[in-house]
């Protein structure tokens, strides 16, 4: 009985050369890669000075354009190393020698520019339009599922069960990150990231936002950002009241909540575009850090360039996100007599004003 042939390395080839790179139109290529060709081909010429490697004796180099889409086809579905290799016709050491290459090009050349604040003035009046005065981002953590680490992993294991690690970012009104902090281990209480992370340095400095102050109610208030219970009530982090609440905070949670739901629905859609962050990749734990951080970029590339999204990636990212369960908010007490004040004072300006 004679036994199927298996295509040749050169019919992957040819599917990568003369199928998708010259026949493939924009609903194909957002589908796989999650950005059109246009985007994929400005992409490439950003990485090519990190990314270009001249051929040698014994074989030639795979092209700049072949190493970014094998990245961006395993970051953005479930398949396996083997299977994204047999798509392309490497082997399968090319397929993570390529994600980790790219992925580091991506941070080493587009993380400082992309990741940014950008117009601070644009971002509090959008917040302002969502309800929430002199804002300029929404704080929040998501936990990245992983597979069991070499070393101390039990310090990985969440409150759901899973190893994980965290993602703590900052993102706008529009939901772009605009400061990220990957790579904290899934039992480490989000208020210690935050208090261990450069943001907050920076908002204690008084150096993230420019110096601009509101007065509520009489009371001085600088460029805040919004933080769920986790997080400590400062003059410039203002999070929901806790115990029993009176309708005036009741109110001021509204408020509160509404615009924060931005960064909740950026990160789901930074999952549902690279739905490798649901794998539990194949990585060593050193180098997850570096591909969350490149997620996150190109999550902010797709954003700037108008880059659709679809229903269906949603649809698949909720049942993935069943598995993999977010852990409970754990509350902290205490805050600065300032920071009380100034939430005290937008608590009355939002109920007195509505």
């Amino acid at each position: 009985i004679a036994l199927p042939t298996l295509p040749s390395s050169r019919q992957y080839t040819d599917w990568w050369d003369r199928i998708v790179l010259q026949l493939w139109d924009d609903e194909q290529w957002l589908q796989n890669f999650r950005m059109r060709k246009a985007t994929f081909m400005e992409l490439c010429r950003e990485l090519a000075p990190a990314l270009h490697h001249k051929d040698t004796q014994m074989r030639s180099a795979i092209t700049v354009e072949k190493r970014v889409a094998i990245a961006l086809w395993k970051l953005a579905t479930p398949d396996c190393y083997r299977s994204v290799a047999n798509q392309f016709g490497v082997g399968r050491s090319t397929v993570g020698v390529a994600l980790s290459q790219v992925c580091r090009a991506i941070n080493c050349l587009l993380l400082r520019r992309t990741v940014t604040l950008g117009n601070v003035r644009k971002i509090i009046e959008g917040f302002q339009d969502l309800g929430f005065p002199n804002c300029g981002g929404a704080l929040d953590g998501t936990h990245i599922p992983i597979l069991a680490p070499d070393h101390l992993a039990r310090e990985y294991i969440n409150q759901k069960g899973y190893f994980s690690m965290v993602l703590q970012a900052l993102v706008d009104h529009r939901g772009r990150f605009t400061d990220i902090n990957a790579g904290w281990s899934g039992k480490v209480h989000d208020a210690r990231i935050f208090r261990n992370s450069g943001l907050f340095r920076r908002l204690q400095s008084g150096t993230f936002f420019p110096d601009e102050k509101l007065t509520v109610q009489g009371v001085e208030m600088p460029v805040v950002i919004l933080g769920d219970p986790a997080y400590p009530l400062m003059p410039w982090l203002m999070k929901p009241f806790t115990g029993k609440l009176d309708p005036a905070k009741e109110h001021f949670n509204y408020r509160l909540s509404r615009c924060r739901m931005v960064v909740e629905c950026a990160f789901g859609r930074l999952k549902a575009r690279w739905r490798s962050l649901y794998g539990r990749l194949d990585l060593h734990e050193d180098n997850i850090p570096v591909v969350i951080s490149a997620c996150c970029v190109l999550h902010n590339i797709c954003e700037n360039r108008g880059e659709r999204f679809m229903n269906s990636w949603t649809r698949e990212a909720e049942r993935l996100e069943h598995a993999f369960q977010q852990p409970d908010t754990r509350g902290i007490r205490g805050a600065q007599l300032r920071a009380v004040r100034i939430r005290e004072a937008l608590k009355t300006h939002f109920f007195d004003g509505d």
